[in-house]
């Protein structure tokens, strides 16, 4: 008779409207080795966890995450709190043997990354750090491409993640606005998906070299963004200080000689989630846009020179020439933004059964959290930093 993992998830926003379709959606599409039951939501009001609860459709609610954690019957945390969080919960999770699935980025600070990796490992618990990215099926076709040799030597990894809900002034000081909360801005927000992805499909970084900027300095503390108010209004209301980024660029080395040149802006106008990324070697090149996510572009240098350029790979074909494809629709079926949180979920649902590793690790969100870190310093001191 198959398992029953019973998990608790703390935090019910964005993330955890996206996690909740996760879990209910994986054991629907996917052969898992054990049976899912979302059994606890937690967050701190009670009426909108309620609420939350019955939309999202767990069966129990809670306000302390202490007690999610600490419930003999729970048996998967999920973590979708602000990062600074992130840390405390995770290892009182560890501590009690629970398998522990963490959105990005993994901490505050590189020394908290080291005690939860630390945690883990000691309670030897299955430990995942939610980079979703990594399982769209266009992305994981690229990784495969790339380890079998169709690109040859790396030569560049070059990427940008520019979104615009930042771009009004009038956008109020919430917590991905305040570093002691969020720990950076658009660098630890978004930033740190192209960085891992580029660790995932390049490889380790050697040194960087950044800039940060913040454009925005004041925000309301209060307010709707758009809300109309007169100019009497305006000059009544409290304004507070902006403490992370609101835009990062850095470049670098890989270990393996390839250059890296990675930007990150939440006040880009007009660009609402536009990932773009592309790897040139020296056999050929791969580009993914996230905004058509269906399709991976690549350059083959071996084409015949009359008829070379970038073909489309249409990555929805099932029966394994695809990955995850098989698991969903027809052939030519797209997916959305809400599969590679199936996909990850599912991924680990199995590691949890069979108590193995699953990327990203804790580990990886350490190597992730020291990356930042270390473009951060460079951008303060305006020198390289070695890894």
């Amino acid at each position: 008779m198959a398992k029953t993992l019973r998990v608790g998830m703390i935090g019910y926003g964005f993330m955890g409207k996206a996690h909740s379709n996760a879990w209910r959606q994986a054991p629907r599409f996917f052969p898992l080795k054990a049976h899912v039951e979302l059994h606890t939501l937690c967050g701190r009001s009670a009426a909108g966890v309620q609420a939350a609860r019955i939309q999202l459709g767990w069966q129990n609610a809670a306000t302390d995450w202490r007690d999610v954690v600490e419930s003999p019957l729970i048996d998967v945390v999920d973590i979708n709190t602000p990062n600074d969080s992130h840390a405390e919960i995770a290892i009182a999770a560890a501590r009690a043997g629970k398998h522990i699935l963490c959105e990005k980025p993994l901490a505050l600070t590189t020394k908290q990354a080291e005690q939860m990796l630390a945690a883990v490992q000691k309670s030897k618990v299955v430990h995942m750090v939610c980079h979703n990215y990594r399982r769209i099926p266009a992305i994981a076709l690229a990784k495969k491409m790339i380890v079998e040799g169709a690109l040859g030597q790396i030569y560049h990894y070059h990427a940008r993640y520019a979104q615009d809900w930042l771009a009004d002034p009038e956008f109020p000081l919430k917590w991905r606005l305040q570093k002691g909360i969020s720990g950076s801005g658009a660098h630890g927000d978004i930033n740190v998906h192209i960085m891992d992805l580029a660790r995932y499909l390049v490889g380790e970084f050697k040194e960087v070299c950044g800039v940060m900027q913040t454009f925005i300095k004041e925000r309301p503390l209060a307010g709707e963004p758009g809300k109309i108010q007169s100019p009497a209004a305006k000059a009544l209301e409290k304004r507070g200080k902006v403490t992370v980024d609101d835009a990062v660029t850095f470049i670098g080395r890989f270990e393996n000689g390839a250059l890296a040149n990675l930007e990150a802006t939440r006040v880009a106008l007009g660009r609402k989630n536009h990932i773009t990324i592309e790897i040139n070697g020296s056999k050929g090149s791969l580009y993914f846009d996230f905004e058509d996510m269906n399709r991976l572009k690549f350059f083959n240098q071996d084409d015949p020179k009359d008829r070379q350029g970038f073909h489309d790979i249409m990555v929805t074909q099932p029966n394994g020439i695809h990955p995850y494809i098989a698991n969903w629709w027809g052939s030519g079926h797209v997916l959305g933004y809400e599969h590679p949180f199936v996909h990850t979920v599912a991924d680990f649902i199995n590691a949890c059964v069979e108590g193995k590793p699953v990327h990203p690790t804790f580990e990886d969100g350490l190597k992730n959290q020291q990356i930042l870190e270390a473009v951060e310093q460079s951008a303060k001191t305006g020198r390289w930093v070695k890894l």
